[in-house]
């Protein structure tokens, strides 16, 4: 267990703790993240963030104390999620859950968290309708529409591609992104002339034989949903193998496949790759300067923020906002209401959840991948503002339940 106190250090801080040290509530929030295996990053990812804001903004808790009771979830099928989950909320008597990796294990507690009435902010697992499975469920990460819907637009739009084939990995995020950009691209004009499952979330399969069938086929664009991390890294290794570039094949995809940690090991294939995304280390804004700065005082200069630290930093607001404006007494309705409509200035921009679906509204930015110096970097060439999540707005499938 981590505990964080409310209390700044100083003599204002001081004077006080004299004053509110009586009324003082210990607020315990369940954490839930992989922190073990091959997607440990994520949740080291995540983890930062969370302690990084508390250490940045000890007075955002109104002068209550936060004790962060962490379990590890290892992998994405769920079971160890719920167990982990199910003691927290039992044994633990936490007042909120925050975390969630893998949309399988956010998926695998919804009927816990209704049951319990635990107030739970999701800070990664992007599948669209997660927030529908529960009222104590609200997002501050993304959905997988807010990137492959606007991808797909964009592709057909802005792009000029005719085809599309799309590659994904099998499991709900991959399926959502499918949809995503599918309903994008072919609204705007598109075709999509193959939808290709690559193999689950545990493994990073070899890629060769369905991105050579992709090479065959010549579309103009291929959008793929991977996992962020070393899946990532071996689409853009295999694209650069087959030489799809120079056959005529653009690849494009949401932010996972150039995200921040990765894209130095990536090396120039990843030059010109064009993805959606609400987070770049590399924005150029003081509320992101800030971050960074602040991100590598406390983790060392050769550290690098991404999209899952942000949804730490900006979860971990949230939650603190819960325990300033209940004075600490966190009840599930109450929390959630002051969560629904909650705003913040986020390193990625303005962000808010949305009152009626508890999901993200942010920014998305069309990123490019460009050479920087010696490094690449991540070149801003379009925005869309506010978006909500596509998916409910057009009340698709499970979405418009």
């Amino acid at each position: 267990m981590r505990k964080f106190s409310g209390f700044a250090v100083g003599m204002a801080a001081a004077l006080m703790l004299a004053a509110t040290a009586a009324t003082a509530e210990n607020v315990k929030v369940g954490v839930v993240l992989t922190t073990s295996g091959g997607a440990a990053e994520f949740g080291q990812q995540i983890l930062r963030g969370m302690e990084l804001y508390l250490k940045e903004h000890p007075e955002a808790l109104g002068g209550h104390d936060v004790e962060l009771v962490i379990r590890d979830s290892k992998r994405p099928g769920g079971d160890i999620a719920k167990t982990a989950t199910q003691e927290l909320i039992t044994r633990d008597e936490v007042d909120i859950l925050a975390g969630y990796v893998f949309s399988p294990n956010a998926m695998a507690i919804a009927p816990m968290i209704s049951q319990s009435k635990t107030p739970t902010v999701i800070m990664n697992a992007g599948t669209a309708w997660i927030p529908s499975m529960s009222p104590y469920f609200a997002r501050v990460s993304f959905t997988m529409w807010q990137a492959g819907y606007n991808m797909g637009q964009y592709a057909a739009t802005s792009l000029g591609a005719k085809t599309a084939a799309v590659g994904y990995t099998d499991y709900p995020p991959g399926k959502d992104s499918l949809a995503a950009f599918k309903t994008g691209f072919e609204a705007a004009g598109g075709k999509v002339v193959d939808e290709i499952p690559m193999g689950g979330p545990r493994e990073v399969p070899d890629f060769t034989p369905w991105f050579q069938r992709v090479k065959d086929e010549k579309p103009d664009v291929f959008f793929v949903f991977v996992p962020a991390g070393n899946h990532a890294t071996a689409v853009v290794k295999t694209y650069a193998d087959l030489g799809m570039a120079a056959a005529g094949v653009k690849l494009i995809g949401p932010g996972d496949i150039t995200q921040d940690t990765k894209l130095q090991g990536m090396g120039d294939a990843a030059v010109g790759m064009v993805t959606i995304h609400h987070y770049s280390a590399d924005y150029d804004t003081p509320d992101n300067r800030a971050f960074v700065k602040a991100w590598k005082q406390a983790y060392g200069a050769d550290s690098t923020p991404d999209f899952m630290a942000v949804g730490g930093w900006d979860g971990m607001a949230a939650i603190a906002t819960v325990i300033r404006e209940l004075d600490g007494n966190i009840e599930g309705d109450a929390a959630m209401q002051v969560l629904r409509g909650w705003t913040f200035d986020s390193p990625r921009g303005p962000i808010s959840i949305d009152a009626e679906t508890r999901d993200i509204v942010q920014n998305e930015q069309v990123h490019r991948v460009v050479k920087k110096g010696d490094r690449l970097g991540i070149e801003v060439i379009g925005q869309i503002e506010q978006v909500k999540d596509p998916c409910k707005e057009l009340k698709i499938g499970k979405c418009g339940q």
